[in-house]
């Protein structure tokens, strides 16, 4: 089992209001994506980078934690640049940067209980009106909270795993078993919240 997003600490963006936060990321997250202005997108980026200034999360966790990140966006450019030219790589490279730094920043300094309890909230004018069901939004949510952790946790045992062997970086020998760690896990929770009959099925519904 990994840690936590979490990252205890007293910084304003700990103090600040969750639901604040997400509205903060899900303006952000549009704004990034209505605009292919690189003046524009490395301010977003630079933004992300001062939120986690503000967090101060340990070092070494966030080195962990960015690790991933900064692969998958790296290839994701490379495959812009290849098909697109390269001013798309740096647009798609500080888009997803924008992004990821800023949702990094919101979930290391948000317990995962306020997050879910401002989703609902946010949600719940819609909830009213039966066009969503907050409930099993915030559970949506709260699963991939629990899995990004997870995830990565499994791909570092795995990468240690095959260099301990002296095996080569190959990305296929690393998938293969990520996924199927991920599914099984992805296979276990679906079957733990099925027994519990969560979330109830509503009237109607």
């Amino acid at each position: 089992m990994t840690a936590p997003l979490y990252s205890p600490g007293d910084s304003l963006l700990h103090r600040a209001p969750a639901s604040a936060k997400l509205a903060g990321l899900v303006v952000l997250g549009t704004a990034v994506f209505l605009t292919a202005d690189l003046a524009l997108l490395l301010p977003a980026a630079l933004a992300g980078v001062l939120l986690l200034a503000i967090v101060r999360p340990p070092r070494a966790r966030l080195t962990r934690q960015l690790a991933g990140s900064a692969i998958l966006i790296g290839l994701v450019a490379l495959i812009a640049g290849l098909s697109q030219g390269w001013h798309q790589a740096a647009v798609v490279a500080l888009r997803f940067s924008a992004i990821v730094l800023a949702a990094l920043a919101v979930t290391l300094s948000t317990r995962a209980a306020d997050m879910l309890e401002a989703i609902e909230a946010l949600l719940a004018p819609l909830d009213r009106r039966g066009l969503v069901d907050s409930a099993r939004i915030a559970l949506a949510v709260s699963l991939v909270l629990r899995f990004v952790p997870d995830i990565l946790g499994h791909y570092r045992e795995i990468r240690e795993a095959q260099a301990a062997r002296g095996l080569d970086a190959n990305p296929l020998a690393l998938i293969v078993p990520l996924v199927v760690r991920t599914l099984k896990d992805a296979d276990d929770i679906a079957a733990a919240i099925e027994a519990r009959g969560f979330p109830p099925d509503r009237p109607g519904r």
